[in-house]
């Protein structure tokens, strides 16, 4: 594993919802505050040039994968909603080796597990509107615990 990393993931929570009584937990959208979150995550995840944002379906995961403002397809995929750490990993590896970073919008408890099974990197909180920029030696497939390593990580 000498060199630079090979690929580049950034995960992403969503920013912060509201809190809406009645309303299901899938149909939460962002607050005033999650949306200007999620545009100053985008100024600063776009220079990474992203090929490809994998997201929940959630109307707040989905508001905030279009205003990171990325140029790059969205691909919904309903399986990052509830999704544990380890089946995100799966998901993760089906990632065509065309794509060189790779963003995934998604919840915690399972994407801040993520950061850390990849990474070891246990000193990341991940509140809503975080994300996490890892290098990954190899090839999407390759992913495993430790395989990543903590580049930057960003807080709102």
């Amino acid at each position: 594993m000498n060199g630079a990393p090979m690929k580049t993931l950034i995960v992403v929570r969503h920013a912060t919802a509201a809190q809406v009584p009645g309303l299901a937990d899938r149909e939460r959208p962002l607050t005033d505050q999650g949306r200007r979150d999620a545009r100053q995550a985008g100024d600063l995840i776009r220079p990474l040039e992203p090929g490809l944002v994998l997201c929940s379906p959630s109307v707040r995961t989905t508001e905030t994968a279009e205003l990171l403002g990325i140029d790059a397809p969205i691909e919904i995929e309903r399986d990052i909603y509830e999704a544990y750490a380890d089946e995100l990993l799966d998901l993760l590896r089906r990632t065509g080796p065309e794509v060189e970073t790779l963003v995934l919008v998604g919840h915690n408890p399972g994407v801040h597990e993520l950061v850390l099974m990849l990474t070891g990197d246990g000193d990341v909180g991940f509140p809503p509107g975080a994300y996490a920029v890892i290098g990954l030696h190899g090839g999407w497939q390759d992913l495993d615990p430790g395989t990543g390593v903590l580049v930057r990580a960003h807080r709102p």
